[in-house]
């Protein structure tokens, strides 16, 4: 079964909360979160639960209005079952918990923002490295060599949207 790892921009952009997404990327966001939540795909989480709080501080718990938020209220429930999701641990190497020992060391990743650097984590502690799906956010763009390069695989899943946000 296909594991992936799910950026906190890709329930947001389901739910029509990116204005810079488009139809076609909303419905991609929508759709592969529905694969997930059936159970055609495993998602990736830390087991102290990092991730999800990432998601909670973002989408509503309850479940309303979107898909997005509907998938949050499903990772909850389904966080700890080894049929629907894989839990690592990872290592937090500073009290904000921004820094992990699994996150690369390479130079070329020093200014990676903190806040994902969890995903990056996570990817790198799983033992088949499994994808972060990621929608539109730009950021990550400009560490996807690196991130290579240092055995994470990003899949862009609205490629066409970050081309032409970063055409702009």
């Amino acid at each position: 079964m296909m594991k992936v790892i799910v950026d906190t921009n890709v329930p947001l952009v389901a739910n029509g909360r990116a204005d810079q997404a488009s139809e076609d990327c909303v419905e991609t966001c929508i759709d592969i979160l529905m694969q997930i939540t059936e159970g055609n795909v495993k998602l990736v989480l830390d087991d102290d639960r990092r991730i999800i709080e990432e998601y909670r501080n973002k989408l509503n718990a309850g479940g309303f209005p979107g898909v997005g938020d509907a998938f949050l209220k499903w990772a909850e429930i389904n966080w700890a079952n080894p049929q629907r999701c894989d839990l690592v641990s990872i290592t937090p190497i500073d009290d904000l918990e921004t820094d992990f020992q699994e996150f690369p060391t390479d130079p070329a990743l020093t200014d990676f923002d903190p806040d994902d650097r969890k995903f990056i984590a996570v990817a790198l502690a799983h033992s088949e490295k499994p994808p972060i799906l990621q929608a539109v956010d730009s950021g990550w763009w400009n560490y996807r060599d690196a991130l290579r390069q240092n055995g994470v695989t990003v899949d862009f899943i609205c490629e066409d949207d970050i081309h032409s946000m970063l055409s702009e």
